[in-house]
């Protein structure tokens, strides 16, 4: 999850170069400020909701796949005491096992990697609104990502105020 939040960061980075580039010089008496999108990500409610959540439906699968598994071993140590035909009708068995096990792993990544990213999207999607929507009630010209900044001063740092609406927002949900 953190990958992905390092590319979005990355985005938000070269929007944040853009502005620099385009050459505006700020004029006295703009507000600016700065978030750090990583730290507001890590510590909103809605994400670490979803982290638990995430890992108790992995923790779900992984049980489902042990179970499984040991099948396959009391398959394979039936088979160790058959002979012939009986040994290869188990073997069978087996392969078909072993062959569901590797669908079962493949489609059960496959989902949880689509939920995961999903919801990162739709989690980054809600901090930038909420970003903006705090920059323009509290009169801001500019909030920047705080990677974009060669220097930051805390008193820009906007974090804590855009958690605080980010997680009181979602408690009333």
């Amino acid at each position: 999850m953190k990958k992905f939040v390092s590319i979005s960061l990355s985005v938000f980075l070269f929007a944040g170069l853009s502005a620099f580039a385009a050459g505006r010089a700020f004029a006295e008496g703009e507000k600016i400020g700065y978030v750090d999108l990583a730290k507001v990500f890590d510590d909103y409610q809605k994400t670490k909701d979803f982290d638990k959540s995430l890992e108790a439906k992995g923790a779900g699968k992984q049980a489902e796949r042990d179970k499984t598994v040991a099948e396959i071993k009391k398959l394979r140590d039936e088979a160790e005491l058959l002979t012939g035909k009986a040994k290869e009708d188990k073997q069978a068995g087996i392969d078909d096992k072993i062959k569901a096990l590797q669908e079962f792993d493949r489609t059960t990544r496959d989902a949880l990697r689509k939920e995961r990213d999903g919801m990162v999207r739709d989690i980054l999607k809600e901090i930038e609104t909420v970003i903006q929507d705090f920059g323009k009630t509290q009169g801001y010209t500019y909030i920047f990502n705080d990677r974009v900044l060669v220097f930051k001063s805390s008193t820009g740092d906007l974090t804590a105020q855009v958690n605080k609406v980010l997680n009181d927002s979602y408690k009333k949900k």
